[in-house]
């Protein structure tokens, strides 16, 4: 996806708590930028009420390579079945382009993982689904006009 806005700009709103709050599921994250360190998407206090735990996805830290290049596993806490599914692999890759675009690239890795592969690939719904293309669309919403969709 192409968004005008700068690396760095992208950087931050994907990696910075005070960013992630503000689109898709809203929920603060919270990342150690080093390798080997945590990853961790919480919950925000209406998904809490609907049973929710405190932290809904984990993982560590492969790369980080500010404002380039992000890679860390990734695996949803929601339930005992989510959690069997074990790790998958998110790469985020962000790229200046001409007249002030970015390009940012995201691959998730999915093999042996048919519970998130269905949850990140669903279409919006008012019940909270949405997956990638919403959180992405919302993200290119918020840095392009200073409003989340």
């Amino acid at each position: 996806m192409y968004i005008r806005a700068s690396p760095q700009a992208i950087w931050e709103a994907i990696t910075s708590p005070e960013w992630t709050v503000k689109y898709g599921y809203q929920g603060a994250v919270n990342i150690e930028l080093r390798a080997g360190g945590g990853y961790r998407a919480h919950s925000t206090p209406p998904m809490q009420a609907m049973g929710m735990p405190d932290v809904v996805i984990d993982g560590t830290v492969e790369e980080a390579d500010p404002p380039k290049k992000l890679v860390h596993t990734y695996r949803f806490l929601f339930s005992d079945a989510m959690k069997a599914e074990g790790f998958t692999r998110v790469t985020w890759e962000i790229e200046k382009v001409s007249a002030g675009f970015s390009r940012l690239t995201v691959i998730h890795e999915l093999e042996g993982a048919p519970i998130m592969a269905s949850m990140v690939a669903s279409k919006f719904s008012e019940m909270g689904t949405g997956g990638w293309s919403w959180i992405l669309s919302d993200l290119k919403s918020l840095l392009e006009t200073g409003s989340s969709m």
